[in-house]
């Protein structure tokens, strides 16, 4: 899918995506959500079937698929045989009313999901495309048990990489000195995922609703602002952290450049790395300044999938570079340096290496 595809017409409804490692405290965090009144007109769509404790209440789903209304009035459904028909179905039953009328949807997934598939169901499935739109993964990460975690589970990792905010469960177990090293080794793996700290699944909507990149303001400068920490490309100078501490062959860097891009020739670039890197480039954001528009464009891409592109109402802030920011597994930062910039330039370039 192009990155100059355009966008269903209509309002869509956003999917917070809760994800996490077995034991982390997901369904914990999703319970403490649902009290808040901000959060009423929610469905919650569980990825397998079980207990799931809302309201100090232990709520048993119904048959796969079946939607129930628990107290509060958010629905509640698990997947039926996957997720775009779980998703087509409950909308249409909000449309007929046999559902009260949500207007957002909450994903927890399994322990040992990988988020890339249900960000492919929400981008690239048309139909659900049209309903919905992707409104940031969050990641819930044990601080007691991360390590081990994250050094044999590469679910667990990858669940970090695809993070726009991670939650930081049982620090109050965790040693300060376990926790500070968890946060530094989390940074390396994604420095825009800001961790947060969380007691009891205790946590405010307003931290982790609409952490999605595309169109919003001020998470654009919340990003900037962690980039600004991560590796960056000046000229051919390259400073921040060292990639060879990434877990797993992941890798974090950022491509900036100081003079105005031709949109064609980024939305060629960007479209051609995805269909090279394949699986191996997770997650691309960036912010553009594009030759003869005052106004930034927003960038945000999961895999060989994009988001159509947004057009920001004005800059963050007084500074007007263009910042890429890559998410890779097995593709190094030069590899896709001078693969970006052969094609910016309308060179030829060859396949993105592996590591």
């Amino acid at each position: 899918m192009s990155v100059i595809a355009v966008a269903a017409a209509g309002a869509r409804l956003p999917v917070t995506i809760l994800t996490g490692f077995l034991g982390s405290g997901k369904t914990t965090v999703l319970a403490q959500l649902l009290k808040h009144p901000a959060l009423a007109r929610t469905a919650i769509i569980i990825n397998e079937l079980g207990e799931v404790g809302l309201d100090h209440e232990l709520v048993r789903i119904g048959g796969a698929g079946e939607a129930i209304v628990l107290p509060g009035g958010c629905v509640c459904c698990t997947i039926r045989s996957d997720l775009a028909d779980t998703l087509r179905e409950l909308f249409q039953k909000r449309v007929r009313g046999q559902v009260p009328d949500f207007e957002r949807v909450v994903l927890e997934t399994t322990g040992l999901a990988d988020p890339a598939p249900i960000l492919h169901t929400l981008i690239g499935d048309p139909i659900t495309a049209a309903r919905y739109v992707a409104d940031g993964v969050i990641t819930t990460i044990d601080a007691y048990n991360a390590e081990w975690q994250l050094d044999v589970q590469r679910e667990a990792v990858k669940q970090a990489a695809f993070a726009d905010r991670i939650l930081l469960t049982k620090t109050d177990l965790a040693s300060p000195e376990v926790t500070a090293r968890l946060i530094e080794r989390l940074h390396a793996i994604n420095p825009s995922a800001i961790p947060i700290p969380v007691l009891n699944g205790a946590i405010d909507p307003a931290l982790i609703i609409g952490t999605g990149f595309a169109g919003k303001g001020a998470q654009i400068e919340a990003w900037l602002a962690a980039e600004a920490h991560a590796g960056h490309d000046h000229g051919g100078h390259h400073h921040g952290l060292d990639p060879h501490h990434h877990d797993d062959g992941i890798r974090s860097f950022c491509l900036s450049f100081d003079t105005p891009l031709e949109w064609d020739r980024v939305a060629d670039a960007l479209d051609r790395l995805a269909e090279f890197g394949g699986g191996r480039l997770l997650r691309i954001k960036g912010i553009l300044d594009i030759a003869g528009s005052d106004r930034p464009v927003v960038v945000h891409g999961i895999q060989h999938l994009f988001h159509p592109p947004a057009l920001l109402d004005a800059w963050p802030g007084p500074e007007r570079t263009s910042r890429i920011v890559f998410i890779t597994s097995g593709i190094e930062r030069d590899a896709v340096d001078q693969t970006f910039r052969a094609l910016l330039d309308g060179a030829p370039s060859g396949r993105v290496p592996a590591r």
